[in-house]
């Protein structure tokens, strides 16, 4: 299984939080591929400025690769693929992952229900 992780999933994977079910560890480790997106690397600076996130940009950019994940950079047809998506979600930053996963084809792992409306790919944690 090929996964994409939402932003605040691989979040949780580096700072080992207690959100992160043994049963999504699991399936994260099992996962042939597993990619982040250079989009949550964006979203969390923008959080960082914002003062909404505190992590060590860095620190979370060495953590892709530590972690064995590989990184997705958004490319003109992901950025396309978001033209085919209905207006579920407005978060530009969900709306590109979810093209990914979908251009791709990747499993896209989010804690947002919202998100399973747009793509069978979508698995929903909790």
């Amino acid at each position: 299984m090929r996964l994409l992780l939402d932003t605040h999933v691989f979040l949780w994977c580096i700072k080992n939080d207690r959100r992160l079910s043994k049963t999504v560890r699991g399936k994260i480790s099992q996962a042939t591929e597993v990619y982040v997106s250079s989009a949550s690397i964006w979203e969390a600076m923008i959080k960082i400025k914002l003062k909404k996130l505190d992590v060590d940009i860095g620190q979370m950019v060495d953590a892709i690769f530590e972690s064995g994940f590989l990184e997705l950079p958004i490319t003109a047809k992901h950025a396309a693929t978001i033209s085919c998506l209905s207006d579920i979600h407005r978060d530009p930053f969900d709306r590109i992952l979810i093209a990914q996963a979908i251009y791709e084809p990747l499993t896209f792992i989010t804690a947002d229900h919202e998100l399973k409306n747009y793509s069978q790919l979508v698995e929903i944690i909790d």
